[in-house]
């Protein structure tokens, strides 16, 4: 047998070997994909390892093949200048002058990324603007809001639209204890 396809087989099934180190197997109960199990005994699905289990109480193994990214040689930190030296050995940069920023150290063929962290997004919330009004009001009613015992006037943003209310005269509103937004009546 030719000796270089010895040391290319060798090297190849060492390069295979390599590619696993630092993977778990999935125990037999895990479903089929899965490439981790969280803290609260979910298991993960997903191909990166970064921001797994999120919303699961972190990630307790990973089973999956290790992140590319982990494997990126880290930035060589930025040298240091003589401005940078001047102010780093004072407690207190001298009065009018900034502190030195570190340069930024020069591209290389091998870029160092940090990958986003993924977040869940939050449910929004229904604003006031797009609420609908609630049925009746108009001319000469307000809307008072029970909750808050506020009125507010026809047109503005709340009318008719906070969780409880009613329709009524300005006056009964203020018979019933109750102010304008911001203090400005709706009647001149």
């Amino acid at each position: 047998m030719n000796i270089t396809r010895i040391i290319g087989s060798v090297a190849l099934t060492v390069g295979l070997l390599a590619a696993n180190v630092g993977a778990a197997q999935a125990p037999a109960g895990a479903p089929a994909g899965a490439t981790g199990l969280c803290n609260d005994g979910t298991y993960f699905m997903g191909k990166i390892k970064t921001g797994a289990c999120t919303g699961h109480k972190g990630l307790k193994t990973w089973y999956g093949t290790p992140s590319k990214t982990a494997s990126k040689p880290a930035p060589a930190p930025a040298p240091k200048t003589a401005s940078t030296t001047a102010t780093s050995s004072s407690s207190t940069p001298a009065t009018g002058s900034k502190p030195a920023t570190p340069s930024t150290p020069a591209a290389s063929s091998t870029p160092a990324s940090t990958p986003a962290k993924t977040t869940p997004a939050a449910p929004t919330k229904t604003s006031s603007s797009t609420t609908a009004q609630a049925p009746g009001g108009g001319p000469g009613l307000v809307w008072l809001n029970t909750a808050s015992n506020v009125y507010h006037c026809p047109g503005s943003q709340y009318y008719g639209k906070t969780k409880a209310g009613a329709y009524m005269s300005e006056a009964d509103a203020k018979a019933e204890g109750a102010h304008p937004v911001g203090g400005k009546p709706c009647s001149k």
